[in-house]
């Protein structure tokens, strides 16, 4: 096992990462330090009831952060006070959501070229002793000089941690990241930084880890979401055997399948959350047999194909 290996957190999805999701994925496949939640927010001065049953300790094996997402002091002391009721300790504040309509409303990456704003709701934190705060954000909206301009605003306050999504809002999730943008932030902020951002294997965190050898922890999303194992693989220090992914990712389908069954009303919601799963789950599996389950109509289509992918599933050792 690598000695000196990172921590490795799950970056939050919306619609993907739900409470379930997490859970079963800490029982079956493990290697996350914590999980994020997808972002806590007002609609119409109050909050979504899924992402209140989401944060609920109760609902949650696996350990988490919520996030919170606001453009106003306001909004921020509401979710903050939220989070203070279901017992949290710690939040992370998005500044990294690129979404259009979100950052219309000079939220998530939206607020990253506007520093008074961000002056604002960072002034209320000291107001909220009974949490600590991280930021996920993004090196810019426009252009990555403007979370440099930010970088004293970010080092004046106590935060934890900064993950960094080394790319710009403009660019959304398309394109290259940009790691000497990223190093530029790095190099001058004075919290640990982790890194986010197109990290699929074991070996991109030990590239990264080799050219930024102060970065404290992963924050990755979509490569887990495609590779489940990424994580345990990284601390491992190999890939996870052939027989015994082949084994987990089964156990993995099965416990999701259940979970959401008893959740959810009726077959096409079911099937409907089920094939979401595959929107990134194994993207080196054979088209075909891809194409299988997303064209499926029913469940039991759907339940033969899967068995048939995971069955057959392999990669290049």
């Amino acid at each position: 096992m690598l000695s000196n290996c990172s921590s490795i957190h799950f970056a939050p999805i919306q619609g993907y990462t739900d409470a379930i999701y997490r859970n079963v994925h800490a029982r079956i496949f493990g290697g996350i330090d914590t999980y994020y939640t997808p972002f806590v927010r007002l609609e119409k001065d109050t909050f979504r009831n899924k992402d209140l049953h989401d944060i609920n300790p109760s609902v949650n094996e696996a350990p988490i952060i919520p996030q919170l997402l606001g453009s106003t002091p306001e909004e921020l002391k509401r979710i903050a006070s939220l989070f203070i009721s279901q017992g949290y300790t710690h939040a992370d504040i998005n500044l990294g959501c690129p979404f259009i309509p979100i950052v219309r409303k000079y939220k998530g990456a939206g607020l990253l070229p506007y520093p008074e704003k961000v002056a604002a709701l960072f002034a209320v934190l000291e107001e909220i002793p009974e949490l600590t705060f991280s930021i996920k954000m993004r090196l810019g909206w426009e252009n990555s000089n403007e979370c440099l301009t930010l970088l004293p605003l970010i080092n004046d306050f106590a935060f934890s941690h900064i993950t960094v999504h080394a790319r710009i809002g403009v660019q959304q999730y398309k394109g290259e990241t940009d790691l000497e943008g990223f190093g530029k932030f790095y190099e001058q902020c004075a919290h640990p930084v982790y890194f986010n951002g197109d990290i699929q294997t074991k070996e991109d965190m030990e590239n990264l880890k080799n050219r930024f050898p102060h970065i404290q922890g992963f924050v990755i999303g979509r490569g887990l979401l495609a590779n489940p194992a990424l994580a345990s693989e990284y601390k491992e220090g190999k890939k996870m055997p052939l027989e015994e992914k082949r084994q987990k990712l089964q156990l993995f389908h099965k416990e999701l399948f259940t979970l959401y069954e008893a959740r959810l009303q009726g077959e096409t919601q079911l099937l409907t959350k089920l094939k979401t799963i595959w929107d990134y789950l194994l993207p080196d599996a054979e088209r075909k047999l891809r194409k299988k389950i997303s064209k499926s109509s029913r469940l039991e289509q759907y339940t033969e194909a899967v068995q048939t992918l995971l069955t057959q599933y392999t990669y290049v050792q």
